[in-house]
């Protein structure tokens, strides 16, 4: 059965949950135009997500895909928050900051019980996890009201993984993709592959509907994703200068010059790899390295900088997500995105 039937929706287009870059308004706009809007949850509270969902139901009957991070929360570690600390300290005390001010803080949550009741009287449509899933005992929650169940892999390993735990289908996430990596089953970089060298690997290892992401910003990239094996296409760089998006105008910008060109892999803002424009933080300070603390708390630290440097106009220490593509970022509304992006199809 195909993925626009399953989902209930008309194109086979997905548009990528962005924490901190969207919030209702942009999955409302991408679902009126007849692909899958998305939520992303993991930094909201519960009384939050319950809002955004009434407010997209309001808005419209279409489905709607509400997406959590999946991942442990670790105990903070004196000596790790220290090392953190000292490695900032410099540009603390440039901005007039005081690091020992700096609150605790863990930025992101994972799915939980908590989450899950609020999702629950909601019966979204799509469910979907970043860094693998969540215990059984959830997943089966979310299953029992019907929902799809979706995941990001970023190896064939992890493909199989989701296959063999019950999703519905994989998103598969290249290494040109925007934001977090969804790996979870190892650290390890140089596993992560490219968007069209992974694609066809998966769709040999697995039977599951697989949607495309990574560096897909136009019909052309769509078609390619299809001929390669791909049911559905997620995007996410495209519609960040889209009026529905939530992004400063720092970021937008940097995503419509010459610095989109250059973005990096980096662990500074979070503690886990995410793909961004290359900012001052990360060349200064290297975009990957052991001093940044575990995901997620990096985030705390980072807020006085980001915030000191944007009052100033500068991006130098905000997390500028973005794609390996993101030649087609345009002020358009997101409608216009996807009725270009379905003529792939």
């Amino acid at each position: 059965m195909s993925l626009t039937h399953t989902c209930g929706i008309a194109l086979p287009i997905l548009q990528a949950p962005m924490a901190g870059a969207q919030g209702r308004e942009l999955a409302i706009a991408v679902a009126r135009a007849g692909g899958l809007g998305a939520l992303p949850c993991a930094m909201l509270s519960p009384g939050a997500i319950a809002e955004e969902l009434t407010a997209f139901r309001a808005a419209t009957a279409a489905p709607i895909n509400v997406n959590f991070f999946c991942h442990a929360q670790p105990e903070p570690a004196a000596a790790a928050m220290a090392r953190w600390h000292a490695a900032l300290a410099p540009w603390y005390a440039e901005l007039g900051l005081d690091i020992d001010a700096v609150p605790e803080g863990l930025g992101r949550r994972p799915f939980d019980a908590a989450a899950c009741d609020v999702i629950e009287p909601f019966r979204p449509e799509v469910v979907s996890f970043h860094f693998g899933l969540p215990e059984a005992a959830l997943l089966e929650r979310v299953k029992g009201w019907g929902a799809q169940v979706l995941s990001s892999a970023t190896t064939v390993a992890e493909a199989q993984w989701l296959e063999a735990n019950g999703v519905d289908a994989v998103i598969v996430q290249g290494l040109e993709a925007g934001g977090h990596r969804g790996m979870f089953l190892t650290d390890e970089l140089t596993t992560q592959m490219g968007t069209f060298a992974l694609l066809p690997q998966v769709r040999e290892a697995v039977g599951l509907p697989l949607i495309a992401a990574g560096g897909i910003a136009d019909a052309r990239g769509v078609a390619a994703a299809r001929t390669l094996g791909a049911d559905a296409v997620q995007v996410g760089t495209v519609l960040l200068c889209c009026p529905e998006s939530t992004i400063s105008a720092i970021h937008r910008r940097a995503l419509m010059c010459e610095a989109a060109r250059h973005t990096a892999l980096t662990n500074l803002y979070s503690g886990r790899p995410a793909r961004g424009i290359v900012t001052r933080l990360m060349r200064e300070l290297g975009p990957m390295g052991d001093v940044a603390p575990a995901f997620p708390l990096a985030t705390a630290a980072i807020a006085p900088l980001r915030a000191a440097a944007e009052a100033s106009g500068l991006g130098d220490f905000s997390p500028l997500w973005a794609g390996q593509n993101a030649s087609r970022c345009r002020e358009v509304p997101a409608a216009q995105v996807i009725a270009e992006l379905a003529r792939g199809l």
